[in-house]
């Protein structure tokens, strides 16, 4: 039975027998930008056609530059997670993963599955993170942020000028969705305004570069990318756009620290920034830390209004997306106000 939601190659990797290992059943689970299959003790991860300005997957041979790209930069953190670039191909009406000679029709990324009870999110979800994860994370992030690359290209991408590119793209890209529900125009307005405040004063950002904060990062650095199974494995971070990993570590940590905030656990949020700024000697993070919060909170709410607008998702999807982003909206707007009030 098909389904016209799905390309054609989703549709033939939805069945177990496509896969050239044991495979029970398969899950799909979609971003807006992702189809990723769990199958076995694999998973799967697909570039969805779309173009979105900030991110171009709209023809074979990008998706297949972005899925190499993806697999270089992950690995710098999991190298275990990240096995290889997989070729799925047809002929005669058979869609089958790596046909010899046969024609490509699309590419991805085979991954190795990890333990989806030692998920972050799912560890989060039982009321089970400790300090203990937390001084974990911060062990695996200082050292990674240090040997990070960093040069005068990547320096350049902290400049109030260059940061601004970000953080305005995403008001331009959502003033479209104001409704007065998921975003409210004094939602929008509140946020969109500090933003704004704060990037006019371009010595703070001049400060980060000048002190070598501005690298190679992750780029997505939140629960949904973190395992914490027999060690800590971080994944998934952003290939597709260079402008949004070349960044203030400020911003990559700040992604996290609104993360633990975003599940409850403002305590433990603290602990991770205190625990950061101590181990890598960088208290001047703090001064940038609720701007790059706020604008985190945002990105993630723009996220989920893009992830219910896109028809292939399932309406329980949608509507969970827009709960989410309603409340990534709100605690945008929350930092916000704290900013202006220690203006």
């Amino acid at each position: 039975m098909t389904d016209a939601r799905y390309p054609e190659y989703i549709q033939a990797l939805l069945m177990p027998e496509s896969y050239p290992h044991p495979v029970d059943s398969v899950e799909l689970v979609q971003t807006h930008i992702s189809f990723v299959l769990l199958a076995g003790d694999f998973v799967y991860k697909f570039k969805k056609p779309v173009d979105f300005g900030f991110l171009d997957f709209s023809t074979l041979e990008k998706r297949k530059q972005c899925c190499e790209q993806e697999l270089a930069l992950n690995r710098r953190l999991s190298p275990e997670i990240y096995l290889g670039l997989v070729r799925v191909t047809k002929k005669d009406g058979a869609v089958k993963f790596d046909g010899g000679d046969d024609p490509v029709i699309e590419y991805g990324v085979k991954m190795r599955r990890m333990p989806e009870e030692r998920m972050m999110v799912r560890v989060i979800e039982r009321g089970e993170l400790t300090p203990a994860h937390i001084q974990s994370l911060v062990d695996v992030l200082v050292p990674f942020y240090e040997q990070a690359e960093r040069n005068k290209e990547i320096d350049s991408f902290g400049t109030a000028e260059a940061v601004s590119v970000n953080v305005l793209e995403n008001f331009e890209q959502t003033e479209s969705f104001i409704d007065g529900g998921t975003l409210s125009q004094e939602q929008f307005d509140v946020i969109s305004s500090y933003a704004r405040s704060v990037l006019e004063q371009k010595d703070l950002f001049q400060v980060r570069i000048d002190a070598g904060r501005i690298r190679d990062c992750h780029g997505d650095l939140y629960s949904a990318n973190i395992c914490l199974a027999d060690k800590v494995y971080i994944y998934d971070c952003i290939e597709f756009n260079r402008r949004f990993r070349y960044c203030d570590v400020a911003s990559d940590v700040a992604f996290l620290a609104m993360d633990l905030d975003f599940h409850g656990l403002e305590e433990l949020s603290a602990l991770f920034i205190d625990r950061f700024c101590e181990q890598s000697g960088d208290e001047g993070l703090r001064k940038m830390l609720n701007f790059y919060t706020c604008y985190r909170a945002y990105v993630r709410g723009k996220i989920g209004l893009f992830t219910a607008s896109d028809p292939a998702v399932d309406p329980d999807v949608k509507e969970k997306n827009l709960k989410a982003a309603a409340d990534y909206f709100f605690l945008a707007r929350y930092y916000a106000e704290k900013g202006r009030a220690y203006a």
